[in-house]
C-alpha cells in the first residue's frame, strides 16, 4: 500500500461598505431572497471566474524577517525587555506570521481589538472592511508591564528560552476579560475551553505592536511539512491550474460522509463550469480541548483515508491550519473562513453547528446549529467567499453505506456523531460497515488503546460537540 507520502508527492504537496445592504453569498446557483428592513434583496447566480481569490486588502502580510537579518534580529531580542510566550501565543505568532490574519501585522493594538470585539471586522485605510471575528491578543501582567517601562520594542520568547520574535511601536492597554469572553461566546459560563487556558488567569494588559518574527515557526513533530502557509498553498494550487479551491475544515477524524460531502462538492462546482476545483482538506492543527483527537493522530487517520482511496490525492491537497481553537460557533467560523481566503479558497464547505461545542454547564448546545451558516453567508468582509452549506448525510442502512439523508424515509438513516464515534472508538465497538475505511477507524481504536495503557489509564470523557 502507497505510503502517505507517496501520495501526497501526486499532489506537489509542499471594497465594502459595512452600512450598506448586503446579499447573502451561498454558492450555489439558486436564487435567494433575503429581507433587509423592508426590502428583499436577490444576489445574482454565481459566476465562474479562473484565478486565484485576492488575499484580504489584496496582499499577503508575511513578517518572517529576512533570512539575512535574523542574526541581527536574535542579538537584538537579547537587548529588550522579554515576553516568554505560552504554547497558544506561540500558535498565534506562527498564524500572524503566514499571513493566515492578512491584513494584521502584529497582535491586535486596542482600535483592532475593540473592532474586532464589537464588529467582528476592520476597517483599512481606503475605507473598506475586511473580516475579523476573533481577537489575536497577547497579554501581560503588571509585573512584565513594570519591566517593559518606557520601552517602544519588546522580544517574545519561547518556553525554551529562544527569541521568536520582536514586537515594535508597541501600545499597552487594558484587558477586559469578561468583555473579551462575553461578546467573543456570547456567555461568560465557567468551562469555555480556550477562556479557562488563556483569559482567566491571563494578565490584565494587553501588548499589541508590529511584530518582525525571526524564524519561521517549526514544531518539530513530523508534521511541519503538512504546514503549508497561505504562500505555498497559493503556489500549489496555481501549479495545479486550480480554477476553484474549496476548503473543508476540521478537528475530528475523517468518516464516509465527510468524503461523500466533499466528493459531492466537487461535482457540484463541475457542474457549475469549473474545469478543475481543487479540495482543500484543512485540519486544525493549534490548541484543542483535551478529549478532541490530537493532531498527530488526526493526521494518521487522515493518511489512511487517502491510502484507501477515500479521497482522491490528485485533486485534494492535505495542510495544516495553525490556529488555536475558540469554540465559538458563528463568531469563530467567520475566522476560520477568512483565513481561507488569504490561502486562495473562494468556496468554504460549512456544515451543523461549525466551531460550536455543548453548554459547559447546561446540557444543551452553545449555539444554534444553523447560525454559523446563515452567519457566513452576512458576514462583513466575507462577501467574496462562496458559502457551500452541508448536505446532511448519515448512515444509510438500506444500502450499508454513508448516503444523504432523505426525510421520505428517516426509519433508514442512523445518525452518528463525533461524540458517538469517539465512544464507539474508545470501546473498541464497531461502526457500520461503510461509515468508515478500516484503515482509518483502526487508527482511532489504536489512538484510545494508547490512552488506556497511559499511566493513570484514564480516558477522558467525551465532551458533547
Amino acid at each position: 500500500m502507497a505510503s502517505m507520502a507517496t501520495l501526497l508527492s501526486k499532489t506537489s504537496f509542499p471594497s465594502h461598505s459595512l452600512f450598506k445592504t448586503f446579499d447573502t453569498h451561498f454558492a450555489p446557483p439558486i436564487r435567494v431572497n433575503v429581507a433587509i428592513g423592508t426590502k428583499a434583496r436577490t444576489n445574482q447566480r454565481l459566476r465562474v471566474s479562473s484565478g486565484l481569490i485576492e488575499p484580504d486588502g489584496g496582499k499577503l502580510v508575511e513578517l518572517v524577517v529576512e533570512e539575512s537579518k535574523r542574526d541581527l534580529k536574535k542579538g537584538e531580542a537579547l537587548s529588550l525587555p522579554r515576553i516568554k510566550l505560552s504554547k497558544i501565543d506561540v500558535e498565534w505568532v506562527h498564524v500572524l506570521s503566514e499571513g493566515w490574519a492578512t491584513p494584521l501585522g502584529g497582535f491586535m493594538r486596542e482600535r483592532e481589538f475593540l473592532q474586532t470585539l464589537h464588529f467582528n471586522s476592520l476597517r483599512l485605510n481606503d475605507g473598506s472592511f475586511v473580516n475579523m471575528s476573533v481577537p489575536i491578543v497577547l497579554a501581560i501582567d503588571d509585573d512584565q508591564k513594570h519591566r517593559i517601562g518606557e520601552s517602544t520594542k519588546v522580544a517574545l520568547f519561547d518556553s525554551k528560552g529562544n527569541p521568536v520574535a520582536i514586537l515594535k511601536d508597541i501600545e499597552i492597554y487594558k484587558h477586559l476579560k469578561e468583555e473579551r469572553i462575553a461578546r467573543t461566546w456570547g456567555t461568560t459560563a465557567p468551562g469555555l475551553p480556550y477562556a479557562e487556558e488563556t483569559i482567566t488567569n491571563a494578565g490584565n494588559w494587553l501588548i499589541g505592536g508590529d511584530l518582525e518574527v525571526i524564524e519561521p515557526i517549526k514544531y518539530h513533530d513530523g508534521l511541519d511539512h503538512f504546514r503549508l502557509s497561505p504562500s505555498e498553498l497559493r503556489d500549489e494550487f496555481t501549479k495545479r491550474s486550480a480554477d476553484a479551491v474549496f476548503a473543508f475544515q476540521l478537528r475530528n477524524p475523517v468518516h464516509n460522509g465527510h468524503a461523500l460531502l466533499m466528493t459531492d462538492t466537487r461535482k457540484r462546482l463541475l457542474d457549475m463550469g469549473y474545469k478543475n476545483p481543487v479540495l482543500l482538506l484543512h485540519p486544525l492543527g493549534g490548541y484543542t480541548k483535551a478529549d478532541d483527537v490530537p493532531l498527530d493522530w488526526r493526521m494518521k487517520q487522515h493518511e489512511k483515508v487517502l491510502e484507501d482511496g477515500v479521497l482522491d490525492p490528485e485533486t485534494t491537497v492535505v495542510s495544516i491550519f495553525p490556529s488555536p481553537m475558540h469554540y465559538a460557533g458563528p463568531t469563530e467560523v467567520q475566522w476560520h473562513a477568512k483565513a481561507r481566503i488569504n490561502a486562495g479558497a473562494n468556496f468554504y464547505i460549512v456544515g451543523r453547528d461549525p466551531a460550536g461545542m455543548g453548554h459547559p454547564v447546561e446540557k444543551r448546545d452553545l449555539y444554534d446549529a444553523d447560525h454559523g451558516k446563515k452567519v457566513l453567508s452576512m458576514a462583513p468582509g466575507l462577501e467574496r467567499l462562496n458559502i457551500l452549506p452541508f448536505r446532511v448525510a448519515a448512515y444509510d442502512k438500506t444500502q450499508g453505506k454513508m448516503a444523504f439523508f432523505d426525510p421520505s424515509r428517516p426509519q433508514d438513516f442512523v445518525f452518528i456523531s463525533g461524540t458517538k464515534m469517539r465512544t464507539l472508538a474508545r470501546n473498541k465497538e464497531s461502526p457500520p460497515d461503510g461509515f468508515m475505511c478500516p484503515g482509518g477507524w483502526k487508527v482511532l481504536v489504536d489512538y484510545y488503546d494508547s490512552l488506556a495503557l497511559s499511566s493513570n489509564g484514564k480516558v477522558p470523557e467525551p465532551v458533547p460537540v
